[in-house]
């Protein structure tokens, strides 16, 4: 009996590319209308509305020159790295980490990670890996970014599996929620990193807090092989990552955000927001960057909420804090020195009143979490 293509590739629909799949990836973002669009916008704005039939085709021509040589997921990586030195080099101090020495180029570690830029999380892990010399993980991304072809297109290249979060009703999620979890036991078993956020969603009132779901979704491959949760989870390399930035890009946006619900009970999303998100996250001012890498958890739960909790405990404990959260808090540090203290009463200044005090607390709130 033989086995058909589409068994062999059960995860066709929400892995990153193959290497064989990367040019035709790129050929279909070279063509793609909206993003060509989107770059014209990015790099000319003022003369997009006038000169878009004359800019286009130049944009296409050396879109295609960068990325003549580009033709497997390594390649792929090096012009992301690339991409990384020059972003870094613009808008951040210093970006430094601990906790990647303890890590093996032989394991595949399954990476949770605290959540504050959709972008900029797994990217900075990823730089961390990419300069020990490690295999750069694959990111876990949400549907609900993937609007657009072109984002998929970009996502998927640059090592991105896809959570569905649109699925809908119990048996569609289960099947859903199955999958992804065979994928990542896979990946794991064959080697490969992994990078998820500890809970859906950035934690936009910085408090950083795992999701008992997402472990026991981890659990479901679990189940299939008959493992109960701890002896499960111990195979999975389970690693706690705690990113802390200095001053957050998306801070205002964030607030402003928080602000209205509490306001208005709700608040809506425009069309572009997350991808507007995305793009501030990468070009705004972060100053400070800490990447701190925990070891891998073995024991101490038994249950998710128990993990949960644990994993917690090691990313509050794990977070760098910056004079910005001290600042926040109100604590009375030494260390903090007056052109700090200047730099964060100025961008706390520039914010509307109205949420100018719910961005002070999400500084603040990292330390309020060591304090326990």
């Amino acid at each position: 009996m033989t086995t058909s293509l589409d068994e062999q590739d059960r995860y066709k629909e929400i892995r990153p590319y193959n290497d064989n799949e990367v040019p035709a990836a790129i050929e279909r973002l070279i063509s793609d209308e909206e993003l060509i669009s989107a770059v014209l916008r990015f790099r000319f704005p003022k003369a997009v509305n006038y000169f878009s039939w004359l800019l286009k085709p130049l944009v296409r021509r050396a879109l295609r020159n960068r990325v003549k040589n580009v033709r497997t997921v390594d390649d792929v990586q090096q012009q992301v790295a690339h991409f990384m030195e020059q972003m870094i080099a613009k808008t951040t101090d210093a970006v430094t980490y601990s906790g990647l020495e303890n890590l093996q180029s032989d394991k595949g570690y399954l990476f949770i990670s605290n959540h504050r830029d959709i972008a900029m999380d797994p990217a900075f892990v990823n730089w961390g890996l990419y300069q020990c010399g490690l295999d750069t993980a694959r990111i876990a991304i949400g549907d609900n970014l993937l609007r657009k072809p072109c984002a998929t297109e970009l996502m998927r290249l640059n090592k991105s599996f896809i959570v569905k979060r649109s699925a809908k009703g119990p048996r569609e999620m289960a099947k859903t929620f199955s999958e992804l979890s065979s994928y990542i036991a896979d990946s794991l078993q064959e080697g490969h990193n992994i990078w998820i956020a500890q809970k859906e969603g950035r934690a936009k009132d910085g408090d950083d807090c795992t999701d008992p779901a997402i472990l026991k979704m981890f659990h479901m491959a679990g189940k299939q092989k008959k493992l109960g949760f701890v002896e499960y989870m111990q195979q999975l390399n389970i690693v706690p990552v705690a990113i802390s930035y200095e001053y957050d890009p998306g801070d205002e946006a964030k607030a402003r955000e928080l602000y209205e619900t509490s306001t208005n009970g709700s608040y809506q999303k425009s069309e572009f927001e997350d991808i507007e998100s995305i793009v501030a996250g990468i070009i705004g001012y972060k100053g400070r960057v800490h990447v701190n890498v925990g070891q891998p958890l073995t024991d101490g739960f038994s249950t998710p909420e128990e993990l949960a909790a644990v994993i917690d405990q090691a990313i509050h404990a794990q977070y760098r804090l910056f004079a910005s959260n001290l600042l926040a808090a109100g604590v009375d540090a030494s260390d903090v020195t007056p052109e700090q203290r200047t730099q964060f009463e100025q961008r706390m200044a520039a914010m509307d009143p109205k949420w100018r005090e719910i961005a002070k607390a999400m500084y603040a709130k990292p330390v309020e979490n060591q304090r326990g």
